[in-house]
């Protein structure tokens, strides 16, 4: 049994332009109330749900290396005196570059720490620019070396393509980049304008310019390309990882199965109940310290729809869906739920199923949205 818990950390240095996530510019004496919070949160969860050991624990943001180090030592060992780990639990932090050095990473690895995910999203100093990154090219490949003097052998790279201003040329130059440096995996994702950001009020202006759709479908062709040069396998939909270092947290996600979590505007997902918590960091506080309820939205999934989730999160996977374990946790196949529906995607080669698992095909997976659309 998996047993996987997020974290969320919800402040920044400084809020990205593109950023829809619950993220806040704040003060170090704020980050040390969040952090007593949090773990009095912890408490309460383990409280709630009995559980074995973490299986993974996932500390996100906002900017998690925005702490100083003994706030992140401290939530995270809290987590191991209340919890525990199993022996060879996945320990994942974000880290943006510009937060950490040699040092702090040494304190994290020493704190159990065993994979490190940077948020580097160019390689490119304009493209940083536009995005609003306080980093630079330099300082991102410098965190990544920091990271391995520390000593870690788990270090993933994101990126993003169809930036403002990026062309094929300079997306295939930040890739390159990466995979030079052979970081153990690749997230590589793809700039969605979301409303309520600096990007989406551009573009309501009509002042923001995004790469053109055949620019997009180049960088895409390049990224496949390079990847398999380099050995990195596609995992996921935007991951790709080289043998073995699979992210087994997103893998729970992808799975749909349970997941624990703490923080404000983290959301959990147990026993088909999905439990999201209050976005500010200082109501979420006060809440916590006075013992009230920090939920903020619950969704319950009814059968039908828990699998249907189930489907469409498996297909985002290049491995599809099992069908075993479809059967074993809601009693049917995706063939006798879908029918003629699925049948259609089947017969036109967009989707193949196998004996053990239902999956997008190389010739769908250019419209692996568009079907997952119709399969919700």
């Amino acid at each position: 049994m998996m047993n996987c818990l997020y974290l969320h950390i919800p402040f920044c240095l400084r809020k990205c332009h593109y950023c829809s996530f619950t993220s806040f510019v704040s003060s170090p004496e704020l980050h040390s109330r969040y952090v007593q919070a949090l773990k009095v949160e912890v408490d309460s969860i383990n409280q709630d749900h009995a559980s074995p050991p973490l299986s993974t624990l996932f500390i996100g943001g906002g900017t998690p290396t925005c702490l100083e180090a003994e706030d992140l030592l401290a939530v995270i060992d809290h987590c191991r005196k209340t919890f525990g780990f199993k022996k060879d639990a996945e320990i994942s932090v974000e880290a943006n570059p510009g937060t950490v050095d040699e040092h702090y990473l040494e304190l994290l690895l020493s704190a159990g720490v065993n994979r490190l995910s940077i948020g580097v999203q160019s390689f490119n100093d304009h493209e940083l620019q536009k995005i609003g990154r306080l980093h630079s090219r330099q300082q991102a490949i410098d965190a990544f070396y920091a990271g391995q003097k520390a000593g870690f052998i788990n270090i993933s790279l994101d990126l993003m393509s169809g930036l403002p201003g990026q062309t094929p040329d300079s997306w295939k130059d930040s890739l390159e980049q990466a995979v030079n440096l052979c970081p153990q995996h690749l997230s590589l994702y793809q700039l969605m304008v979301e409303e309520g950001t600096l990007l989406g009020s551009l573009q309501e202006e009509g002042k923001l310019v995004l790469p053109e759709e055949e620019h997009i479908l180049e960088m895409d062709a390049l990224t496949r390309t390079i990847c398999d040069q380099k050995g990195y396998i596609q995992y996921e939909t935007s991951n790709y990882a080289q043998k073995g270092y699979q992210c087994r947290h997103n893998i729970n996600y992808w799975e749909n199965l349970d997941y624990l979590a703490a923080g404000a505007a983290a959301v959990s997902f147990v026993a088909g109940v999905r439990e999201k918590r209050v976005n500010d960091p200082k109501e979420y506080i006060d809440k916590i310290l006075k013992g009230g309820s920090i939920i903020e939205e619950t969704e319950t999934l009814d059968h039908e729809a828990s699998f249907r989730e189930t489907v469409i999160m498996g297909l985002r996977m290049k491995r599809g869906v099992s069908i075993e374990n479809l059967v074993s946790r809601f009693g049917f196949t995706p063939i006798e739920y879908y029918a003629s529906l699925l049948g259609s995607f089947i017969d036109s080669g967009m989707v193949e199923m196998t004996p053990s698992h239902v999956k997008i095909t190389e010739k769908g997976w250019p419209f692996s949205n568009q079907i997952m659309a119709e399969l919700v």
